[in-house]
């Protein structure tokens, strides 16, 4: 079945959301929303949740899932708004567990912070199939760009997450804790082996001077014009050209407040005694 995508851009994250669903049917899933965050005020808004949710209401919609493919590095999540309004399970892969060891260290966040995914309503393991509505769905595993990447296959659509870019763009990058250029080829690899004119949703487009923003393509797209990984690219090609690109790439400048949200499935840090929630910054640690 070919599942309905409408698809939500922001242009200030390059980040795409996605609501799912099939051709008749009032369950969807919400694929990475995001919450809107300045970084100099320290301020959150929901200008682009507020748009998906606008979306669903209108078109009498019942969210089943609110899915992430991975804690994000690039924005906040709006998963734990969206849930208050909308209802739904937020899900991710179960290897957030992963990152949320690696991330409670660096923050130093104390023992009230579980590190067994339970911040989220689902923590899919490999290849675990689901439902929305009538439509059958399943959670690929596809680290590389992190330890813990979900790619979620849904009919004749797959949803990649932070792996591969349009085609022009080519692929994620692997120098963040856990990330692995090795790893990220052979998950886009797997990837590749899905049929021809299997639909591919970005998680994110940075477009070049000259074009639109973009996010769907198909894996034979990919495999014929991906500027990274296109067949005939062997992996230690790719992790040679990979490696040498990220070693000039700056931090993402939401890195660090991001994280601290992702990794709490949207969630703020408890409010402290005087009723305010804060973000840790760790100088000299990155």
């Amino acid at each position: 079945m070919q599942p309905i995508v409408q698809a939500f851009f922001d242009s200030v994250t390059g980040t795409i959301t996605y609501v799912v669903f099939g051709p008749g049917e009032r369950c969807c899933a919400v694929i990475d929303p995001v919450l809107d965050y300045d970084p100099k005020a320290g301020r959150t808004s929901t200008t682009n949740a507020d748009k998906v949710i606008e979306f669903v209401r209108q078109r009498g919609l019942q969210v089943q899932w609110i899915l992430e493919t991975h804690a994000h590095a690039d924005h906040l999540s709006a998963a734990h708004y969206l849930r208050i309004q909308l209802g739904g399970k937020i899900a991710i892969g179960e290897h957030i567990r992963t990152v949320q060891r690696t991330f409670k260290k660096l923050f130093n966040l104390g023992a009230d912070f579980r590190l067994d995914g339970s911040q989220f309503d689902r923590l899919f393991a490999a290849d675990e199939a689901f439902s929305i509505g009538s439509l059958t769905a399943k959670a690929l595993y596809v680290p590389g760009h992190t330890a813990a990447d979900t790619a979620y296959q849904i009919g004749d659509a797959v949803f990649v997450g932070d792996t591969l870019f349009m085609p022009d763009l080519g692929t994620a990058r692997c120098d963040f804790p856990g990330g692995d250029a090795h790893t990220l080829y052979r998950s886009i690899r797997k990837l590749f082996s899905l049929p021809g004119t299997t639909r591919l949703f970005m998680c994110h487009d940075y477009p070049p001077e000259g074009r639109d923003a973009e996010w769907e393509t198909t894996v034979s797209a990919q495999r014929a014009h991906n500027i990274h990984v296109h067949d005939g690219v062997t992996e230690e090609q790719f992790v040679r050209v990979r490696e040498a690109r990220d070693a000039t790439l700056a931090m993402p400048v939401l890195l660090l407040p991001s994280v601290q949200i992702n990794i709490r499935a949207g969630e703020f840090p408890p409010v402290e005694e005087n009723g305010i929630s804060y973000l840790k910054i760790p100088l000299n640690a990155l």
